[in-house]
C-alpha cells in the first residue's frame, strides 16, 4: 500500500520519526517522505542524515496552524500523526499549550486531511488515555476520541482515520532507560516506587504497528500492539546491577502502572495473534464484520494492563537490547 506513495509525518524529527522514515524509506522505496515538524535545528540535524535523496523533504509548520497544514498535505496520501506536547509534569504546568496542540491541533489535522483528500491517517496515541489521571493522557484520549469519531465526519470523502496506542518506548529521549543510564555511575538510581510496572516496546515494533494499520484499517480501530512487562526495579538492575535503589516517592499525574485497555473498552476490543483492536462504539461499528476480520472477543473480565500482563521481559533480555542499542539510546 505505501509502495511509491506520498506520505507526511507530523512532528517527523522526533523519536519516532527518526525511526520510522528509514525503515518506511527501505521498506516501502515511497516517491515522497515529508517531514513536518516546527523546530529549525531538528529538521537541518536530521536533513544531515539523509543527503540529497530526493524522496525527503522537510516542511517547517506547526499543527496548530490549519493553513500551513493544508500546505503540507498537497498530493499527501498517507498521513502519521506523531505531533504531541507529552512530557506530564509540562502539560500540568502549560495547560494550555497542552490543549492547542494536542486536542486543537488533532482537530486542524483531520479537517485538513479530508480538504486535501489524504487516504488514510493513523494517529500515535499513549497508554495515559486509558483511564488518564493527568492532562496528557486527557488530551490524547480526547484526541483519540477526536480521530474515532472523523470516520462519521467526513461524508462522502474516502478519508479514513484510526489510532495505534501504546506503552514505554525502550531508549527513546527522556524515558526511564537513558535516565538510568545517566545516573549509573553515580551508584545510586531514584526509584519512584518499587511495585511500579511499564510496559516495554521498541520504536521499530510501534512502526511496525503503523505499518499494519495502515494496512488493515476501515476506520475508527484503535490498535494496541501486545508487548511485555517489566517492573522498574528490574530495569534499574538490567541497566545498573551493583546500584543502590532510592525510593523518591511517586510523581504528581503518574500511574503506578501502565493501563492501554480498560473495563470500558471491553464490550469493543478484539484479540488477534500479536495485538488487540478496539473498535468505535459509535454507530455500531463494533459489530462489523469489515472491522472484526478474525478477531476474538476478549472475555468480560478483560484488561490490559502493566502489572496483570501475562508476557514479562528479562532482565537479561534487556541488557542485551542496551548493548546492542547503546549508541542510539536517548539520542533521538
Amino acid at each position: 500500500m505505501l509502495k511509491n506513495s506520498s506520505i507526511l509525518i507530523t512532528g517527523g524529527t522526533g523519536s519516532f520519526g527518526h525511526t520510522f522514515v528509514p525503515m518506511t524509506l527501505k521498506k516501502y522505496n515511497p516517491r515522497r517522505l515529508v517531514i513536518l515538524s516546527r523546530d529549525e535545528m531538528k529538521q537541518w540535524e536530521m536533513a544531515k542524515l539523509y543527503g540529497d535523496d530526493p524522496r525527503v523533504r522537510f516542511f517547517i509548520g506547526d499543527v496548530r496552524d490549519q493553513n500551513r497544514l493544508e500546505r503540507a498535505l498537497d498530493g499527501i496520501e498517507y498521513v502519521v500523526h506523531a505531533a504531541a506536547t507529552k512530557i506530564v509534569p509540562i502539560a500540568e504546568y502549560n495547560p494550555f499549550e497542552c490543549i492547542k496542540t494536542n486536542v486543537l491541533g488533532a482537530m486542524n489535522l483531520i479537517d485538513a486531511c479530508i480538504d486535501r483528500k489524504v487516504r488514510r491517517v493513523v494517529a500515535l496515541s499513549t497508554d495515559k488515555a486509558s483511564s488518564p489521571l493527568n492532562l496528557y493522557g486527557a488530551t490524547k484520549l480526547a484526541s483519540d476520541k477526536l480521530f474515532v469519531a472523523s470516520n462519521s465526519y467526513v461524508g462522502s470523502q474516502d478519508t479514513e482515520f484510526s489510532v495505534v496506542r501504546y506503552g514505554n518506548v525502550m531508549g527513546s529521549r527522556g524515558s526511564v532507560i537513558p535516565f538510568f543510564l545517566s545516573l549509573a555511575e553515580s551508584g545510586e538510581l531514584p526509584i519512584t516506587d518499587p511495585r511500579m510496572t511499564r510496559f516495554m516496546i521498541t520504536l521499530q515494533e510501534g512502526v511496525e504497528l503503523v505499518w499494519h494499520a495502515f494496512e488493515d484499517m476501515v476506520g475508527g480501530e484503535i490498535y494496541v500492539k501486545k508487548i511485555p512487562s517489566m517492573k522498574v526495579t528490574d530495569i534499574a538492575r538490567a541497566v545498573a546491577p551493583d546500584a543502590r535503589h532510592k525510593i523518591i516517592g511517586i510523581r504528581p499525574g503518574e500511574k503506578l502502572h501502565e493501563q492501554m485497555i480498560g473495563e470500558e473498552d471491553v464490550p469493543y476490543t478484539y484479540e488477534y495473534d500479536s495485538y488487540y483492536k478496539i473498535l468505535p462504539a459509535i454507530n455500531n461499528w463494533y459489530t462489523d464484520p469489515k472491522r472484526i476480520k478474525n478477531g476474538r472477543k476478549v472475555p468480560e473480565d478483560f484488561v490490559y494492563r502493566s502489572d496483570t500482563n501475562t508476557e514479562w521481559m528479562e532482565r537479561e533480555t534487556l541488557r542485551a537490547w542496551i548493548d546492542e542499542n547503546r549508541g542510539r539510546i536517548g539520542k533521538i
